[in-house]
Order: structure tokens, then sequence, then C-alpha cells
């Protein structure tokens, strides 16, 4: 096929253990999973009907690379999440159903411009200049299902600087993973190549430039990054 300008590249994350590499289709989040994130954001935790939001799939930063500081903001904010990929997909997925389109786990950061969420919450305004910009999603290497499992009570943790600021267990959150992939697919078709940022606990706060960030899902994923 002939294209009028280059096609654009595809983005991809490694997987543990190989050479191969995960291609990235679209990147899909869920807002307030776990119920003292939610309060600490001024919001009730949403028990019946979740909160999705996306991310534009060229927005990861894997392989360890720094992350830029982004344009625009003041208050650029960690916010710790599970990541999950998808090797199988469709519509109205069963959620009895959902953990078998899993392909493996990892762990991320879905980096927000607090005060351009701020700013928009106040208008009523979408979240998309606050979630969805260039290199807001860091994320590890993915660790295949076969390898470790579905990891639905494994602690999350992160630490800036050696401080840790943000812990928790993954059976904390409000929907799990089979619970989320059940309802995105009632909204979307999903496909394989997607992601999942599955929810971040209390303690999101700041980074600044030079930080250094070490986000782990226990026996499952490592991310370490800077901040430049």
């Amino acid at each position: 096929m002939n294209f009028v300008i280059p096609a654009p590249a595809v983005s991809s994350l490694g997987v543990a253990g190989s050479d191969s590499r995960f291609p990235v289709r679209r990147i899909y989040c869920i807002g307030r999973n776990y119920a003292e994130h939610a309060r600490e954001m001024g919001a009730e935790a949403p028990r019946t009907q979740p909160m999705f939001f996306m991310k534009p799939a060229d927005a990861v930063v894997t392989d360890g690379a720094d992350v830029p500081y982004p344009s625009a903001t003041q208050e650029l904010h960690h916010e710790l999440e599970m990541v999950v990929a998808l090797a199988r997909g469709g519509r109205d997925i069963a959620e009895a159903d959902a953990l078998a389109c899993v392909f493996g786990y990892g762990v991320g950061l879905d980096l927000t411009r607090r005060d351009l969420q701020a700013a928009a919450k106040a208008k009523g305004h979408p979240w998309d200049a606050a979630k969805g910009f260039d290199h807001s999603a860091p994320v590890s290497a993915l660790a295949p299902v076969s390898a470790v499992g579905h990891p639905q009570a494994r602690r999350l943790t992160l630490e800036i600087n050696g401080e840790l600021r943000q812990q928790a267990s993954t059976a904390d959150m409000i929907f799990p993973v089979a619970a989320i992939i059940a309802e995105l697919s009632k909204l979307w078709e999903l496909a394989p190549g997607d992601l999942v940022f599955a929810g971040t606990p209390a303690g999101v706060g700041p980074l600044a430039r030079g930080d250094h960030v070490r986000a782990e899902l226990a026996g499952v994923a490592v991310l370490e990054a800077r901040i430049r």
C-alpha cells in the first residue's frame, strides 16, 4: 500500500524474557478505582458504573527511557497503576470470560497535568489535555500470564527518589480486572494490542525535573525512569 505521507511508527512495549514486542493499539484508563484515592480527590468512588478515559497509543514511554517534563503545566502528578495488556478482544465480553483475553501485566504511571485537570473540572470541560499528552504513559515491560498468572492480590508501590509515595494491593480495586474488561467491551470493541490502566491508589502527588521514579507490581514488573 502506498501512503501519501510516511506511516506512523507502531508504539510497542517489551516482553519480559523475550526479544519480541507487544504492539499497542489503544490505551484505556479507569478513574477512581480505589476508594481512598477517590476520597483524596474529593469524589465518591463509583461502585455501579466505572468511569473511563483514554490516552493515545503513542503516549507510551518504555524501556526505561527518560520522561520529558510536559509543557503547559506547573503540577505534573504521578498516578501508579497496574497495566493490563490484551491478546484478545470483542464486544460484550462476559466477566467470566474476560481474563482469557489477557496477554500479560505490567506497571505504569498515568501522568497527569493536575492544574489543567482542575481547571477543566471547574468548567465542566473534558480532561484530554490533562491526561492524553505526549509521554504521559510510562510502562514497564510486560510479564505474560503464562509466567506470572493473574496478579489479583499483588502489592503496588511507587518510590520517588527512594521515598515511598504510593502503595496498595490490587485486591483493593473496586472493579477487578475481569469487571473492567467486561465494562469496557460494552462501550468499545476491544482488540489485541489494547492496554488497560487499572486505576491508581491514594498518594498521588507532584513530580519535579530530575526525580527518579521506581514503580513495582510485586513479582510481576518494575518500571524505573527519570523525569527530565
